[in-house]
């Protein structure tokens, strides 16, 4: 905006110097071809005098008069007056001297004017019309031509020098006048980084200041109905897993003092879906903090983050034989923008659902590739894998796929990191994992397994 306003402010001041400069700068130029004619004419006028007179005297001074004179002057000779001046060549603006008795005048070209100016006049006899003679003077426009370069050059000069300043005082102007329009934008750019303190001063013109005041009462509404959020999730998460453990409890003490069989069976189905709820109940608080709580994005160390949670379940891996992997071509300073604590989450989640439908002895692999100004964290496992229609709804709350995770999964996990990866302004994809060679040995289909993605915004800044 500020590029746009001072290049209109710029037009708009060229285009009055040129309707004011130009048209000067055409009449200063027309004026000064006029008053050198003139001039130049009225010193042939009096030559020709002195040529027609034809006194001994008068041939004197018109001598005298043209040896004073800078250019040349060219004169017919006459009988009267045989006067030791360069007699002009013979055309037709002498002809038409001679015999029409009508001066000429000869800029020696169409554009302004030429190298000289020709000028020829008639010379009369004293007292009578009869035409006796011709004086030419061919006057140089050398100091012309100057004179010309001098008026449009300072005006030019000028004109440059007044764009410059009106591009300074356009820039200095632009900037005051959006300057509100700056502050409402860094106040959103915080604000969608998760700065739900972040505020516009309100300054400006009535318009900006109004709409300062109504975004800054929006901010201070969110704000407060993301806290009451917060503190409903703290609530929720006291109230609704105290009963559960003490459900929990008590069925486990009826459990052992039954001894009738169908009862005792009764009693542990009820328990595992208490463990059923608990988990449901974990997951639901896992994502109302994820919905709830928002945080400003920071450059954080993805590599030495990634290396953290697969040292973490590596051990887990190994009971069952799996191998955690990691791969790709990732500098090891690189680093993304997230929330602290959400791209452990987001890690956490997907390799739990991945090392839950490898088979055993399978592998997975972690892949982190930068890809311009995003990273991408690709997590590809050996399971079954999920159909297109599966894809399409493994991010739905509560959805369980028929893989293995359909056994004890909660159906929040995706939910989650998708919740995460949206907050920090990064995607989540699910696309089938590249064909594995080395899975035929181990007897499982090639091309077998998912492949999860999560993209997250690339940081400028060396990550730890």
């Amino acid at each position: 905006m500020i590029r746009q306003l001072v290049r209109s402010y710029v037009l708009l001041v060229a285009v009055a110097i040129a309707l004011f400069t130009v048209p000067v700068a055409f009449t200063l130029t027309d004026q000064l071809r006029n008053d050198t004619r003139s001039a130049v004419l009225r010193e042939a006028d009096a030559m020709a005098l002195l040529l027609g007179d034809g006194r001994a005297a008068s041939c004197q001074a018109l001598e005298e008069m043209a040896r004073a004179y800078d250019d040349e002057i060219q004169v017919t000779r006459t009988a009267s007056c045989p006067a030791d001046l360069p007699r002009p060549a013979a055309d037709a603006a002498l002809a038409r001297a001679l015999e029409e008795g009508t001066p000429t005048t000869d800029w020696g070209s169409s554009f302004i004017w030429g190298p000289e100016l020709v000028i020829t006049v008639p010379a009369r006899a004293a007292g009578t019309d009869r035409v006796v003679g011709a004086v030419r003077i061919v006057y140089s426009t050398g100091e012309m031509t100057d004179r010309l370069w001098q008026i449009w050059g300072f005006r030019a000069i000028l004109a440059v020098l007044v764009l410059g300043v009106a591009a300074l005082l356009g820039v200095a102007v632009a900037r005051r006048l959006t300057r509100p329009l700056r502050q409402l934008n860094d106040m959103a750019s915080k604000f969608s980084d998760g700065d739900l303190t972040a505020r516009s001063p309100v300054t400006g013109p009535p318009e900006t200041q109004t709409l300062a005041r109504t975004l800054n009462q929006g901010a201070e509404r969110l704000d407060t109905l993301i806290a009451a959020q917060r503190i409903f999730v703290a609530d929720a998460s006291h109230q609704l897993r105290t009963p559960l453990t003490a459900l929990r409890l008590s069925l486990d003490n009826i459990a052992d003092g039954v001894e009738d069989e169908f009862v005792r069976e009764d009693v542990e189905q009820a328990t595992a879906e208490v463990v059923r709820m608990s988990r449901l109940v974990s997951g639901l608080l896992v994502l109302a903090r994820a919905e709830a709580k928002v945080t400003a994005a920071e450059p954080l160390p993805l590599m030495d983050i990634v290396r953290e949670r697969l040292a973490v379940w590596r051990p887990a891996a190994d009971e069952r034989g799996v191998t955690i992997a990691l791969g790709g071509s990732a500098d090891g300073r690189l680093s993304v923008l997230s929330s602290p604590g959400h791209l452990d989450q987001m890690l956490d989640n997907v390799l739990s659902n991945a090392l839950e439908v490898s088979p055993d002895g399978g592998t997975i692999t972690v892949r982190v590739e930068p890809r311009g100004d995003v990273v991408a964290v690709s997590v590809l496992d050996e399971g079954p894998g999920m159909s297109d229609a599966e894809k399409s709804r493994a991010f739905d709350r509560f959805w369980r796929g028929q893989g293995l995770t359909g056994k004890s999964g909660s159906g929040l996990g995706l939910a989650v990191v998708k919740q995460l990866a949206t907050d920090d302004g990064g995607t989540v994809a699910l696309t089938d994992a590249p064909p594995v060679s080395a899975s035929l040995d181990r007897g499982h289909p090639q091309g077998g397994g998912l492949c999860v993605t999560i993209t997250l915004r690339a940081s400028h800044r060396g990550g730890g």
